[in-house]
C-alpha cells in the first residue's frame, strides 16, 4: 500500500505532463479539423446530389425539345423558344452528325432517291460533376431503338443518354435528340386503289447567331419545307452514315439497332418523303 501512494503522490507531481492550455489546444485543432473534414464531404455530397437531380430534370427538358422540333419542322415560320436552368452543364449543337441516304428499289433495281445530313441537340454534363461509368448508354424516349419509326404517334427525335469518354470535344455524359424518320401510310382510291408512303425528317442545322453562354434557352425556329416524291416503288432502303466518326459521333454513340432499314411494299406504292429545316440558337430569343 505504501508503495502505490508513493507511486500516485509523484504522478500528480510530475512536472512533464502536459499543460491544461496546450491539451486544451490540442483538442481545439482537432475538433477544427474534423469540421473541415465534415464540411468538405458535406459539400462535395451536395453538389453530387445537385447535379444529379439538374441530370435527372433535364431528361424532361430534352424530351420537351423532342417535341418541340416536331411541332415547328412542318410550319414555315412557326418559332419556339425552351428554356431552361443548369448549374453545371450546359446544352449544345453538333452540326452534320448524321446522314441518311435514301434509295428506292424499281423495275431494274434500287435507284439513289436523296441525301440528308443533319445536327444533333445535346445537353453536356461534365463528368467530374455527374457520371454513370464509360460506355453507359440508355434509351428515354422511344424505346425502339430503329431510326425508322412507322405510325402518328412515333417521334420524329430519338432521346437517349449516353457517356463515351473520351471524345474530342470533352468528358462528358450527355443527353442527346437526334432527328430520326418518321413513316406514315394511306390509301387513295380517287383514280383506282394507289398506296402512298410518307417519310418524314427534320432537317437540325445551327443558327450563325448562337450565343451558349448568352442565355439557357433553345430557340427552334422552322425555315422551309421540301418533299421528293416517286411512283412505282417495291421497296425503300434507308442507310444512315457518321459524317463525324472520327470525333466520336459513330453508331457506338447514336446505338442504332441497324445501319439499314428496308421497307418492303405488297405492291407498288408512291413514295413521299418531305424534309422540314429547323434553325437551331443557343442562347437568343426571338
Amino acid at each position: 500500500m505504501k508503495g502505490k501512494k508513493i507511486l500516485t503522490h509523484s504522478l500528480r507531481k510530475d512536472e512533464r505532463a502536459v499543460s491544461p492550455a496546450i491539451s486544451t489546444v490540442i483538442l481545439t485543432s482537432a475538433i477544427v479539423t474534423l469540421l473541415l473534414v465534415t464540411v468538405v464531404f458535406a459539400n462535395n455530397f451536395l453538389s453530387a446530389r445537385l447535379a444529379e437531380n439538374e441530370f435527372n430534370s433535364m431528361k424532361q427538358f430534352m424530351q420537351t425539345a423532342g417535341l418541340q422540333i416536331d411541332y415547328v419542322a412542318w410550319i414555315i415560320g412557326s418559332t419556339q423558344t425552351v428554356g431552361y436552368a443548369s448549374r453545371f452543364g450546359q446544352v449544345d449543337f453538333e452540326n452534320t452528325t448524321l446522314t441518311y441516304t435514301v434509295y428506292v428499289y424499281k423495275t431494274g433495281g434500287y435507284e439513289y432517291l436523296a441525301n440528308y445530313s443533319v445536327g444533333v441537340l445535346m445537353f453536356n454534363m461534365p463528368a467530374n460533376r455527374y457520371s454513370m461509368i464509360n460506355n453507359y448508354y440508355e434509351r428515354v424516349f422511344p424505346s425502339n431503338n430503329s431510326f425508322l419509326q412507322e405510325g402518328v404517334s412515333t417521334p420524329v427525335c430519338h432521346i437517349f443518354i449516353v457517356e463515351k469518354l473520351p471524345m474530342n470535344d470533352g468528358s462528358y455524359i450527355r443527353i442527346v435528340a437526334a432527328p430520326t424518320i418518321r413513316m406514315l401510310t394511306s390509301t387513295s382510291t380517287a383514280d383506282g386503289e394507289q398506296n402512298y408512303f410518307k417519310f418524314y425528317l427534320p432537317i437540325l442545322y445551327a443558327s450563325n447567331e448562337t450565343q451558349p453562354y448568352r442565355s439557357q434557352s433553345v430557340t427552334l425556329a422552322g425555315t422551309n419545307v421540301q418533299y421528293k416524291t416517286t411512283g412505282s416503288v417495291n421497296r425503300v432502303r434507308v442507310v444512315v452514315s457518321f459524317p463525324k466518326a472520327s470525333s466520336g459521333f459513330d453508331n457506338t454513340f447514336f446505338q442504332f439497332e441497324n445501319t439499314i432499314e428496308e421497307v418492303i411494299f405488297q405492291q407498288s406504292s408512291t413514295i413521299q418523303f418531305y424534309t422540314g429545316a429547323v434553325n437551331v440558337t443557343l442562347g437568343l430569343h426571338y
